[in-house]
């Protein structure tokens, strides 16, 4: 014969009891509840804020941010930082711009036009040259990721304006008897109402989820921004992650710079300035720990959003552009300031590190399990 116990029904005050902290749901949920201030306080400011066009226009615009923040995102994820994306953003602008003009090839006496998705094609493949360039130098010549990111923004910048020479790509339309139209349709085309540039966010948005949600590249990711000796002890290709994140990010940069020549229909060598802290800025607001291992596609999302929403806010509103320089300034310090209040005495997540897949058979069970102890604390 057999008793059960029955479990007493938990209420509210149990769940208060049992440690429920409403500072902490706060404190993890920071970007969204900031959203929603945001949306709140300037659609009392300005009937014209909360409507569809202008929702729909604002996103257009956190477009750009959130698909820098997430090539950022596997970065900082991974323990470093890439100051080039501004730079890169310009750079993949100026080579669109440049091909969609015509390559001249004297020896021949020809000038060629490429299709668009050829311009779009190469301009990214732009973007995943310079990022490869970091990761070589950050994992092969073991050069500080902020030292080495700041030279590339330098040298980057420079090409584009060497290639320009200071001067801007204009009327990027294309001609229907070239055969190279449709580029500007990248920013100024809407997909079911929604514009281009918030669609290809989504996209890159859930194919970032699932590459480091489901994949075991998205685990190495994590476990070697988490704790990279004891993830090079447990197999992980550490140098081969970092090369790959940083090329990534390139790629993200390159994206961003093609859809904004694209809504512009122009590409300036001076285009993407500073956005690489902008893109930072996300990532950090999102909840993402600067130290690696630590950080989330949706924050990632919410802290664009946060930081764009407040942009166009305070434009519509008519506030000065030196004070929103200072509201931008305080945001982002506030948010590192809550992220150490988060993350202060914690530990990399075991469950981000492991289980910890290996890529080399000479490990020994020996060696992988001392790595997953050294990760779990």
């Amino acid at each position: 014969m057999s008793t059960t116990t029955k479990t007493p029904s938990r209420g509210l005050s149990s769940l208060f009891s049992d440690g429920f902290d409403i500072r902490a749901v706060l404190l993890r949920g920071r970007a969204f509840f900031a959203l929603i201030v945001i949306i709140i306080v300037f659609s009392a400011l300005s009937p014209n804020y909360f409507t569809v066009n202008n929702l729909l226009q604002m996103s257009a615009h956190v477009a750009i941010f959130a698909v820098l923040g997430l090539g950022m995102l596997m970065v900082i994820l991974n323990g470093g930082i890439d100051l080039s994306v501004g730079s890169t953003v310009g750079l993949s602008g100026i080579v669109a711009g440049a091909l969609m003009q015509g390559v001249e090839i004297p020896a021949l006496g020809l000038k060629l036009f490429p299709s668009v998705w050829v311009v779009v094609l190469l301009a990214l493949a732009t973007g995943a040259f310079v990022g490869f360039i970091n990761g070589v130098l950050i994992s092969r010549f073991k050069v500080a990721p902020f030292v080495a990111t700041l030279g590339m923004l330098y040298v980057v910048r420079g090409v584009a304006l060497l290639i320009t020479g200071g001067l801007t790509y204009p009327a990027l339309q294309g001609q229907e008897a070239l055969g190279n139209t449709g580029f500007n349709m990248l920013g100024f085309n809407r997909i079911l109402g929604v514009p281009t540039g918030v669609v290809i966010m989504v996209v890159l948005a859930i194919l970032a989820s699932v590459l480091l949600n489901r994949t075991v590249f998205g685990r190495w990711i994590y476990a070697s921004g988490g704790n990279e000796r004891a993830a090079e002890l447990s197999g992980i290709p550490v140098n081969r992650v970092k090369i790959r994140v940083y090329v990534l990010s390139g790629i993200a940069a390159a994206v961003a710079g093609v859809i904004i020549a694209s809504e512009l229909t122009s590409a300036n060598p001076t285009a993407g300035e500073t956005f690489e802290l902008t893109a930072i800025a996300a990532v950090v607001i999102g909840g993402a720990s600067l130290m690696g291992g630590r950080g989330t596609v949706r924050g990632t999302l919410l802290g664009a959003f946060v930081i764009g929403f407040l942009s166009d806010g305070l434009v519509i509103i008519g506030v000065s552009e030196y004070w929103q320089m200072i509201f931008k300034g305080a945001v982002i310090v506030l948010a590192v300031l809550l992220n150490a209040v988060q993350y202060k005495g914690r530990k990399t997540p075991a469950a981000n590190a492991s289980p910890l897949p290996t890529s080399s058979p000479r490990d020994t069970p020996a060696t992988a399990e001392i790595a997953t102890e050294k990760i779990i604390g």
